[in-house]
């Protein structure tokens, strides 16, 4: 069904007023360009919400005037819905209050995109009115066009009568308004971070571009990173964002692929109808009917069966698909964004991942540093898991001087791995403000979180020995003629180079003990004598891991 549409325009305290001759009766030939708005049918109106400042001085002349215009409306558009909303009275011609008070209307008012198509009329106001009401639909906070009306004598076509258009302005041409959208996009910047004043320049780079392809691109986002790094919390506020600049009206539907499998993992995400299946007792819609409209967030894609995967890979293309256990089609205008720890491109070339469902997902794809990468960017994250700490326990907690400095030379240092990225990093903070006596985390305590962080990240690495860390480097002979213990002491150097940016840093994690000693002069070396013993390079253990 064609959208209707609806338009947002300020009153013209002057233009928009009744005018009378002399005589008594009204003016005929007034040009009011509400009125003629209301009247248009080049662009006919559903409604109009006509916004009045509601100042102490002319606010009950202003709304005389506004229920006067209701009035003519009513006889030039009969069944054309006028609503008058006074906003909070303000000085028009200042642009700091003129925007405060049409960014509150627009924060407050209840769009439905889904069901109308906006405009925003810019002829009326003052400059600062038209300048604020330019930048809220250039956010998205008023999700609508501009439309202008324009006098008989100011159309081209004197045989036009009063002319509306549609405005098309590039904002890369004003400069102090490109300043301004700029800001605005920082703020948003802002937003993705959880206010986080992050530091890594890498990485706000990226929030940046993520923050672009939110507000511009409805194509399927696809967060790569290790587990920990923050993808889902991102993929939530990436919802926020878009929810606030009316981008999307749905929910926002989580879903863990690792988690579900065969007729469970179609009825998660597609739904089924009674009976698809033993158990199936009652009609179920899934998450992608669920995520209409707004976004369904798919954590460990990877994970997905082919079926599901085929399934899926329709849904995207066609934004149809057939609920488990019928033929019958149902549509959903989701849109996706996924997540992975896994390495996409091995499982397409082993073929666990369909070609074309990751060519159709990786439109927009940004991978998501792990925290041992973003050093700079520890101290900002404490801050902020600390105050939420102190919300959640309902008690302020916070460090002594000297327990802080210890506790972020601690994090930033080479031996902190960080392997469960911010998830050790949250419940160390969360550890740590809970054994705060009186509210204040001591030394003590710091030094029982780390000794606590370096013993789980030991058992890390042991568990990751168990498994093939070696076998895609030396061959099956080889490992099989080694000792155990051989292999483990292998294994754990071999770990640690992997997770270090340079050997330099690979050597500070190994040989942190006797750094600086004479029996350790260039631990550097010592690394490169170690691994050639096994026919190993550092170059190839950095390779096999890229």
């Amino acid at each position: 069904m064609e959208k209707r549409t609806i338009a947002i325009s300020l009153l013209g305290t002057a233009r928009d007023k009744r005018y009378y001759e002399r005589g008594g009766g009204r003016h005929p030939n007034k040009w009011r360009p509400n009125l003629v708005l209301a009247a248009n049918q080049t662009v006919p109106l559903a409604g109009l919400e006509l916004l009045v400042n509601d100042t102490e001085a002319d606010g009950v002349e202003f709304m005389r005037t506004a229920a006067e215009l209701k009035e003519d409306i009513a006889a030039e558009a009969p069944g054309l819905e006028v609503t008058i909303h006074a906003l909070p009275g303000h000085n028009p011609w200042a642009f700091d209050a003129v925007y405060s008070a049409l960014y509150g209307f627009c924060r407050s008012y209840r769009f439905e995109p889904e069901r109308y198509e906006y405009v925003a009329h810019m002829t009326t106001g003052t400059h600062a009115h038209q300048i604020c009401l330019f930048l809220l639909t250039m956010a998205r906070y008023l999700p609508g066009q501009l439309v202008q009306t324009a006098p008989p004598w100011h159309v081209n076509d004197p045989d036009a009568g009063e002319g509306i258009s549609v405005i098309d302005l590039d904002l890369n041409k004003y400069s102090k308004l490109a300043e301004l959208f700029r800001a605005e996009a920082h703020d948003d910047e802002t937003f993705l971070k959880e206010g986080i004043a992050t530091r890594n320049p890498q990485f706000n780079a990226l929030i940046a571009r993520i923050e672009e392809v939110a507000v511009g691109s409805k194509k399927p986002i696809i967060l790569m990173g290790p587990t920990g790094a923050g993808k889902t919390r991102l993929a939530r506020r990436i919802y926020d964002l878009k929810r606030a600049k009316n981008l999307c009206t749905g929910k926002f539907v989580p879903v863990n692929c690792a988690t579900i499998r065969g007729d469970m993992a179609k009825s998660e995400l597609f739904g089924h109808v009674q009976g698809a299946y033993t158990g199936a007792t009652k009609k179920r819609d899934g998450a992608l009917k669920a995520a209409d409209g707004g976004i369904v967030f798919l954590d460990e894609i990877g994970a997905l069966g082919p079926e599901e995967q085929a399934m899926l890979l329709k849904a995207i293309e066609e934004k149809t698909y057939c609920p488990l256990g019928t033929d019958t089609t149902v549509d959903s205008h989701f849109h996706l964004i996924c997540s992975t720890n896994a390495d996409l491109r091995a499982a397409v070339a082993a073929g666990r991942f369909r070609r074309d469902l990751h060519a159709r997902i990786k439109c927009w794809s940004f991978e998501l540093p792990p925290l041992r990468e973003r050093p700079e960017d520890i101290e900002p994250n404490v801050d902020y898991e600390l105050d939420r700490a102190s919300r959640e326990l309902g008690r302020a907690v916070r460090f002594e001087r000297q327990a802080r400095d210890a506790f972020l030379a601690f994090a930033r240092s080479p031996e902190a791995a960080w392997t469960a990225n911010f998830r050790d990093l949250t419940y160390a903070i969360e550890r740590m403000a809970t054994l705060a006596t009186g509210g204040l985390i001591d030394v003590g305590v710091v030094h029982e979180e780390t000794q606590r962080l370096r013993h789980d990240w030991e058992q890390h690495v042991g568990a990751q020995i168990e498994g093939d860390i070696l076998a895609s480097l030396l061959p099956p002979d080889t490992l099989a003629a080694m000792d155990a213990i051989d292999r483990y002491s292998l294994a754990f150097a071999v770990q640690a180079c992997r997770q270090s940016r340079s050997k330099a840093e690979a050597a500070r994690r190994l040989f942190a003990g006797s750094l600086g000693s004479q029996r350790n002069p260039n631990p550097t070396a010592r690394i490169t004598s170690y691994l050639k013993g096994y026919g190993l390079r550092w170059e190839q253990i950095s390779e096999s891991h890229s």
